[in-house]
């Protein structure tokens, strides 16, 4: 039996790479800890799981959806007013929000609402691996755009070399960033605008780390003067409020790109079970103390990580996003084969940063949810077996 072509440029998905390698020293008898996945540990507020109890037991919402389509408009309220009160944004739930089945769906129908056959897409380098895998079902080709240290993980849009912005169609970023904690600021989503708006490029803004940054601003990429008449903000409630395995989330902003993946998503599923998008109205409108308190624990357990690392020799200033740190690998490490020292000497696994893109050589990620016992017993594994490193 043959398959489809396009399955060919699609490497293995690097987190079910990371699960099988676990997987398989487990059955071992090794003790495994993993810092590679960003999978929160720690459970989702109480007064949202009774909500979920509630509406499941009305046998009302049962049934397919309610509007199935865009997502029940109760929900799409609830969004707006999480909006306005977090970031101080007017989105019109009517025509501007559509409900998800989290933001890792709306990349995909974001490609497949607005990109041709054949077209150019920009997507930053490092980045999220599920991006091109995207752009590729589209049939279009991806164009690594560098995100280094120097520039502070912020593609320098002025270096895209203007034949290649001419040619794009669609601009795939996401701040605060993963793989690389970086955060962006007003001024750089304001240039985005205008390089968007010059080059008539759509914006697919994947924000789902918005709430996740330490001692400065959180922002929406719709703080930004404009931003709806060039794009879409994906975001999702899998990170503030420990939700990622209840898979909800929203694409907001420009109403011809919202209805264009409103139409590829009609065409592909029948919404979300209207007892998750109860539970998603109880988080939204009650639920930022607890946003609030797991940040606090992100910042502690990320201070845990800093000073192991500075006890072993790194000295560097992570960026201020996201519950990840991106680590740059010793003098002499590649990033792939420093991992594996690390589960050798530790048994402790990391994401290589050359997984994310050509750019990510020379960093490893380490993620920040786990529970607190199991990130000491990593990071005094750490200190017991690995030398101290020059760098």
């Amino acid at each position: 039996m043959h398959t489809a072509e396009r399955l060919k440029k699609i490497p293995p998905y690097l987190f079910m790479t990371l699960r099988n390698k676990i997987n398989e020293a487990k059955r071992r008898g090794v003790d495994v800890i993993s810092l590679a996945i960003g999978d929160p540990v720690d459970p989702t507020p109480e007064r949202v799981v009774e909500a979920l109890a509630r509406a499941a037991r009305d046998p009302d919402n049962h049934r397919y959806p309610t509007d199935e389509e865009w997502g029940m408009l109760a929900l799409r309220e609830a969004i707006a007013r999480w909006y306005q009160r977090r970031y101080w944004v007017e989105i019109d739930p009517k025509k501007e929000i559509l409900v998800l089945i989290g933001s890792k769906e709306g990349c995909h129908h974001f490609a497949l609402g607005v990109i041709n056959q054949g077209d150019l897409v920009l997507v930053t380098d490092p980045g999220y691996p599920g991006y091109k895998p995207s752009i590729w079902f589209a049939g279009a080709e991806p164009y690594p755009v560098p995100m280094r240290a120097e520039n502070s993980f912020l593609p320098v849009l002025r270096d895209i070399p203007s034949e290649i912005a001419k040619k794009a169609t669609a601009f795939y970023l996401n701040y605060p960033n993963n793989p690389t904690g970086a955060v962006a600021s007003r001024p750089f989503l304001a240039e985005l605008v205008e390089f968007a708006k010059s080059y008539q490029v759509a914006v697919c803004y994947d924000n789902p780390y918005s709430e996740v940054v330490f001692g400065v601003e959180r922002l929406s990429f719709l703080n930004a003067p404009g931003a709806k008449e060039v794009g879409v903000e994906l975001n999702s409630l899998s990170k503030p409020f420990n939700m990622t395995g209840w898979r909800i989330g929203m694409a907001c902003g420009n109403p011809d790109v919202v209805a264009a993946i409103a139409q590829v998503k009609s065409n592909t599923d029948s919404g979300v079970f209207n007892a998750i998008q109860y539970a998603a109205i109880e988080a939204l409108d009650h639920c930022d103390e607890f946003t609030a308190r797991m940040v606090e624990i992100y910042r502690k357990r990320r201070e845990l990580v800093l000073e192991t690392l500075r006890h072993l020799g790194w000295r560097y200033e992570p960026p201020n996003g996201t519950f990840y740190l991106w680590v740059p690998t010793p003098k002499g490490h590649h990033s792939a084969e420093f991992c594996d020292f690390l589960f050798e000497k530790c048994s402790v696994v990391a994401a290589p940063g050359a997984a994310y893109g050509v750019n990510g050589e020379g960093y490893i990620r380490l993620s920040l949810t786990i529970k607190e016992d199991r990130l000491r017993e990593a990071l005094d594994r750490m200190r017991r077996n690995l030398p101290r490193f020059e760098f």
